[in-house]
């Protein structure tokens, strides 16, 4: 049962401590710069949404408005069997750099994705969200990097705004962990490649653009492993800046998780070569971020169990202690802020992870659209 307590224990803290520590020294030691010069290439954005009524115009606006050459920039909007006002609001604008494509049925983003990237005209593609709103500098910042041959693929930041400036339980909570997310990317772009891109805002080289499964789940993580599988960089671009807004409610965080981890898995299964240590360059990001993450549940309920085993001991009763203390403030701090707001977060998480895997083993994840934010 020690064995088991110290294999669990290592397992945890080497997901959430011990590799960015090392990432952290590799980055240091290791750094790949990218050459970067500004540019001003033709530009294909990509935007597909489906039931988004009360974003959309917002969101054409906002692209609209760009820092960027009128004739060097078009915006493809596919609209994917709509329910809702989105087709209506999308036919009202007439500029000649909105293309838009209603598809009657709903198939899913992928298939969107695809029938827009083939429409495209641009050297490179840009994806974006609907419910995000982009910086004026951020497609100039995306390109500026592509002048490095090796980048194939250049990932936006996201920033967060929470509807209320002191930060509530999950909001709190979301807000830091995707600030400690943000900074392992950074690091796994500078050694080499990040794994996968932020959905809000990225770009790739148009040739780069695979075939997409019809069932992928997440192709923000797909797209770019398909660019590092064929030899090329995805990359981090701070400059280029999406604001969103933090997830305030626990249900639609679990929710997005959910989906999200489940293309994990997905992904994992298309691209069983990049785990491998002597030929994927992205193999120990891959095992220690993604993977070890994944299953870093797992390691709590055998840490918690094997600690229950051993409480005879002074030592291990206070970490059992601990551990029921930890537990207690996440169940109370759904509405707790401060540091108090943390367990809470890390445990939906960890709950996110779990049923994903379930979700991954019933295939019973939609494929097509499922919001999050209402």
């Amino acid at each position: 049962m020690t064995f088991l307590f110290w294999l669990s224990f290592c397992g945890i803290f080497y997901a959430y401590a011990g590799y960015p520590v090392l990432l952290f020294l590799a980055s240091k030691f290791f750094k790949r710069p990218i050459r970067k010069i500004p540019a001003q290439p033709r530009v294909s954005i990509i935007l597909s949404a489906f039931n988004e009524e009360s974003s959309i115009e917002r969101k054409i606006l906002n692209l609209l408005d760009l820092d960027y050459p009128m004739d060097k920039l078009e915006i493809l909007v596919g609209s994917d069997g709509a329910s809702d006002r989105t087709d209506e609001i999308i036919s009202r604008f007439r500029s000649a750099r909105v293309r838009f494509f209603r598809f009657v049925k709903n198939l899913g983003k992928p298939h969107v994705l695809s029938a827009l990237a083939r429409e495209a005209t641009g050297t490179f593609l840009v994806f974006t969200d609907a419910r995000q709103e982009l910086d004026a500098q951020a497609v100039r910042a995306l390109v500026s990097n592509f002048d490095d041959p090796q980048v194939g693929s250049v990932s936006g930041e996201l920033y967060f705004r929470s509807k209320d400036s002191t930060g509530a339980g999950v909001g709190q909570g979301m807000g830091a962990y995707w600030a400690y997310e943000k900074w392992l990317r950074k690091r796994e772009s500078e050694i080499g490649s990040m794994l996968g891109a932020t959905g809000a805002l990225y770009a790739i080289r148009r040739n780069l653009f695979p075939r997409l499964p019809e069932d992928i789940l997440v192709d923000d993580m797909y797209i770019p492993f398909s660019i590092i599988e064929k030899g090329y960089r995805v990359v981090f671009e701070s400059r280029a800046k999406a604001f969103d807004r933090v997830s305030e409610k626990g249900g639609e965080e679990i929710c997005r998780k959910v989906r999200t981890l489940t293309g994990n898995y997905q992904v994992f299964a298309h691209f069983p070569g990049l785990f491998h240590p002597w030929k994927s360059p992205i193999a120990w990001q891959l095992v220690s971020h993604k993977f070890l993450r994944l299953i870093a549940p797992f390691f709590l309920v055998l840490f918690f169990l094997a600690n229950l085993f051993l409480v005879t001991s002074p030592f291990f009763a206070a970490l059992f202690f601990a551990q029921i203390l930890f537990y207690g403030v996440a169940f109370l701090g759904k509405n707790l802020k401060g540091i108090a707001a943390f367990p809470y977060t890390f445990c939906l998480l960890n709950y996110s992870a779990i049923l994903a895997l379930f979700k991954f083993l019933r295939q019973g994840q939609k494929i097509t659209w499922e919001k999050a934010y209402a």
